[in-house]
């Protein structure tokens, strides 16, 4: 694992860790963001990263760096390089489709990433709720949503079911098909929360959303109706009219995946 505490740009990261490595495509060709690419020496490829959010805390680059060092390579691509500004992490070769997979396939990939050691910082509904009052279209602040948001500062969040280390940030262009199964990218919301909390903000249909539950819970051995009801309450805490409010928060917030498909 290579490092350095110095702002480098991507030139000098190149230059000094990567001399073999060169970009093989533009940014705007495969929908990467910012500054970040596929690097390829002809014989491997690496993805490198920076900062979705320039302005964000440099705390927020280090975490997703902590947690990719943390998570075993069937969940996540591991970390091969870290400095503030750039970190270069293992390319996963495989497919993203535009479906999220069957729900027995997604919930034991949900499952097994909740049985990971935690990461140590815990994500919190009101903040997100919060920034995304700012950001969003005055014409979504219905008073419903008002009503909502007032009555979660006034009770607090539902006392969780299982903590565990959480994605937040599940939906099929973060998902790849590779020949030894599913793994996730892109964990820039990743933290520590209620198990529920991450199947709330899972994009899918009300039906499949409820067979997935079921799926989980049977997994993991938590009493159906119970994690149902405190999925149905994190959905909807503070929901506006178009929908729940946990998924519109991460929506309004969601940059590209950083990831081209194929090998």
């Amino acid at each position: 694992m290579l490092f350095s505490n110095n702002k480098l740009t991507r030139d000098e990261v190149l230059s000094r860790f990567f001399p073999r490595y060169t970009p093989v495509a533009a940014p705007s060709q495969i929908g990467l963001s910012g500054g970040s690419c596929i690097l390829s020496d002809g014989r491997q490829k690496r993805v490198l990263r920076q900062p979705h959010d320039p302005h964000a805390p440099a705390c927020d680059f280090r975490r997703q760096y902590h947690v990719l060092s943390r998570l075993p390579d069937s969940l996540a691509p591991a970390p091969v390089f870290y400095s503030p500004a750039w970190m270069v992490v293992e390319y996963c070769s495989g497919d993203v489709v535009t479906a999220l997979p069957e729900c027995p396939a997604l919930a034991g990939l949900l499952y097994h990433l909740h049985q990971q050691p935690r990461f140590g910082w815990r994500i919190a509904l009101r903040p997100l709720l919060e920034r995304y009052w700012q950001q969003c279209s005055p014409a979504r602040r219905t008073p419903q949503w008002l009503r909502w948001h007032k009555r979660l500062l006034r009770r607090g969040e539902p006392r969780p079911l299982r903590l565990a280390p959480l994605h937040m940030d599940v939906h099929a262009g973060n998902i790849v098909h590779g020949e030894a199964g599913l793994r996730l990218i892109d964990w820039e919301y990743a933290g520590d929360g209620d198990v529920a909390l991450e199947l709330a903000a899972v994009w899918i249909e009300p039906a499949a959303h409820r067979r997935l539950a079921a799926e989980y819970a049977r997994r993991a051995s938590i009493d159906e109706l119970q994690l149902w009801r405190q999925n149905s309450a994190l959905a909807s805490v503070g929901a506006a009219a178009d929908g729940g409010l946990v998924r519109a928060a991460l929506a309004a917030n969601r940059r590209p995946a950083v990831y081209c498909a194929g090998g």
